[in-house]
């Protein structure tokens, strides 16, 4: 008798497994002391103060790798780039294309449904100063190199950030992958890789570089613009 394994259970046990985990105690503090703690315009709401799992279905054509969760953002909402400005500039951009059935995400009761695509990040956990060490980045990379095995239908893969760009191209080769050659993070890079995914590096959509004029909303729409033109090309017909 033949035993199959649901990909479907599979990735949601991960999820729980990413929830539980407190295996980087400058992490743990943070995030929880800044669960307790607040600030002022949410000190009426209960904070998350976990990990945050990955949002979206795992047998999506779009993925997205972001680089962690802000600490009063999904450290508070418990939701991947909700409830913070990059996840404005986010779900705006992924509704546009008709990869999100609103352009607003809040909370995460707000009837936020992703179309064909998930969510994941290079770090689980808010970081102080959003910048987590490298030793916490090489613990975390474990569950992304685990979920880019889960996710078989990708067409697309889009990194917002450096850090996220190279957290995913580690976790590729760690799970005994090699790239094509020529690889150098930049705005609107793009690659495809063997088996036929193509890989799209983005700015990450920080207001450290939105509020500069780094990154435009022109320049954002151009990557989803791009993902949304490959996915469809790609459908089987």
């Amino acid at each position: 008798m033949t035993c199959t394994v649901d990909p479907m259970r599979e990735f949601q046990a991960l999820q729980e497994e990413i929830v539980r985990c407190r295996g980087c105690p400058r992490l743990v503090e943070w995030r929880e002391r800044s669960a307790r703690e607040k600030v002022r315009r949410f000190r009426d709401q209960e904070y998350w103060g976990r990990p945050i799992p990955a949002f979206g279905d795992p047998d999506a054509s779009l993925v997205i790798v972001g680089l962690a969760p802000a600490a009063h953002g999904g450290n508070r909402t418990g939701r991947m780039f909700t409830g913070d400005r990059s996840g404005d500039w986010l779900f705006e951009a992924l509704h546009r294309f008709g990869f999100a059935n609103q352009p607003e995400s809040t909370h995460r009761r707000d009837g936020l449904i992703l179309r064909d695509a998930v969510i994941v990040a290079a770090a689980r956990c808010a970081p102080p100063g959003n910048k987590p060490l490298p030793e916490e980045m090489n613990r975390c990379r474990s569950f992304l190199r685990r979920e880019l095995t889960m996710f078989t239908s990708a067409r697309v893969l889009v990194t917002l950030g450096q850090i996220a760009f190279r957290a995913f191209l580690a976790a590729w080769r760690e799970n005994g992958k090699e790239p094509p050659g020529g690889l150098k993070f930049a705005h609107a890079g793009e690659w495809e890789f063997p088996g036929g995914m193509v890989l799209l590096s983005s700015y990450h959509p920080s207001q450290q570089n939105t509020l500069t004029g780094k990154l435009t909303r022109s320049m954002f729409h151009r990557i989803f613009r791009r993902a949304r033109r490959i996915v469809d090309s790609r459908q089987p017909r």
